[in-house]
């Protein structure tokens, strides 16, 4: 079977952070490729840089040392809105938090990015991925008035509505039982084999990372080989 294109690529990458008078190193000398349509986990435990890893990834957090390529740009290349903008047009998210906006239904929270972006199908776009993740009858509830899987089920409408190139996901059932966390990632993989997205798993959960096609495995800052 022929490879796919390279989506994303991590070019040496090092992150260091000042404290008072000493240097901390999260990340040091961090080198791969992620093909179109794998679905790659980032192991390690908890400290280890796995998340900071993510957030230089998708262009949140910017390296001490080292590029990014994401859909074939550089992000060294971009400033913070053109990575912004880079994001809009390539990338989902899922977090731990969920990180839904409170005063926003349902169906206005999915409906944001799409807004952000320009789309005049915003709406009906919306609608049907909510209902797609079984919230058709949620539409117009707050984040407060659902359960924290029904919350995790709007973060995973909204994250791929705008249909991402790659979808980020950190520790997506941190914060959710084993039962709700478990339907909650048969969704995740569900819906992503259904688009094709490029998948990227920060996880603890060594039973969750062996669900994706590969797996990173981050300690003390480097990648072990």
């Amino acid at each position: 079977m022929a490879s796919q294109p390279t989506i994303l690529r991590a070019n040496a990458l090092t992150r260091r952070v000042k404290l008072g008078d000493s240097v901390l190193t999260i990340l040091e000398d961090v080198s791969f490729s992620i093909e179109t349509g794998e679905s790659v986990a980032i192991v390690g435990a908890s400290g280890s840089g796995k998340s900071t890893l993510l957030s230089l990834l998708a262009g949140l957090d910017v390296p001490s040392e080292g590029d990014v390529e994401l859909a074939g740009e550089s992000l060294a290349a971009l400033d913070e809105d053109g990575r912004a903008q880079l994001r809009g047009r390539h990338v989902g998210f899922v977090f731990q938090s969920f990180q839904l906006l409170p005063s926003l239904t349902a169906l206005e929270n999915v409906m944001l990015p799409l807004e952000l972006v320009g789309a005049t199908d915003a709406q009906t776009s919306s609608m049907q991925v909510l209902s797609q993740v079984g919230l058709a009858d949620r539409l117009q509830h707050y984040p407060r008035q659902l359960s924290g899987g029904e919350q995790q089920r709007v973060a995973l409408a909204r994250a791929f509505v705008t249909r991402p190139k790659v979808l980020f996901a950190d520790e997506p059932t941190g914060n959710l039982d084993t039962r709700t966390g478990g339907a909650i990632i048969d969704l995740l993989f569900e819906l992503n084999a259904r688009s094709g997205t490029t998948l990227v798993l920060v996880t603890h959960d060594a039973s969750l990372a062996a669900r994706c096609q590969r797996t990173l495995r981050i300690d003390a800052g480097r990648l072990l080989t």
